[in-house]
């Protein structure tokens, strides 16, 4: 299945007003039957090793900024799908995400449906509030489309 970058059709302002970074990316499934939490479940429920290998460097690397390290919060919500606690969601759209002294993001999880087809989209937004946020979203930036595109991958698995 591939994986397309899509400009992002969503509005930054209701979900993560003033958001520096924006990207989107679509995958087109045939045959399934998913609302947006099953989509954000087969997402971001597990991740491919290489990706937990990254996570587990990223860990390591952040800890010592005070940054989180899983995206759980004793504040957070109860509902986390993989790391990410659930902001909102409807049968169409799941958001996700949390904020921290760095940067806030959120990643949004669209599911439309056309017949027997389903377009999925996965949209991350940004908001860097220092130095430190700005250039932990530049040392990522590669890995964030690496890794975007092979876990909504396994929404077709």
């Amino acid at each position: 299945m591939k994986v397309a970058e899509v400009a992002p059709q969503i509005d930054p302002a209701t979900l993560l007003a003033g958001a520096q970074f924006m990207d989107a990316y679509r995958l087109e499934v045939d045959g399934q039957s998913l609302d947006a939490r099953q989509a954000a479940m087969r997402m971001m429920a597990r991740a491919p090793r290489w990706v937990d290998a990254l996570l587990v460097l990223r860990n390591i690397m952040v800890a010592p900024f005070g940054l989180k390290t899983s995206g759980e919060d004793r504040r957070a919500p109860r509902d986390i799908i993989g790391i990410f606690p659930v902001v909102s969601e409807t049968p169409e759209r799941l958001v996700a995400g949390f904020n921290d002294r760095h940067l806030d993001f959120r990643v949004v999880v669209d599911v439309a449906t056309s017949g027997q087809r389903q377009s999925v989209t996965a949209t991350t937004l940004v908001l860097t509030h220092n130095w430190l946020g700005r250039t932990y979203l530049a040392i990522i930036m590669p890995f964030h489309r690496l890794v975007v595109r092979a876990m909504l991958r396994q929404v077709a698995a």
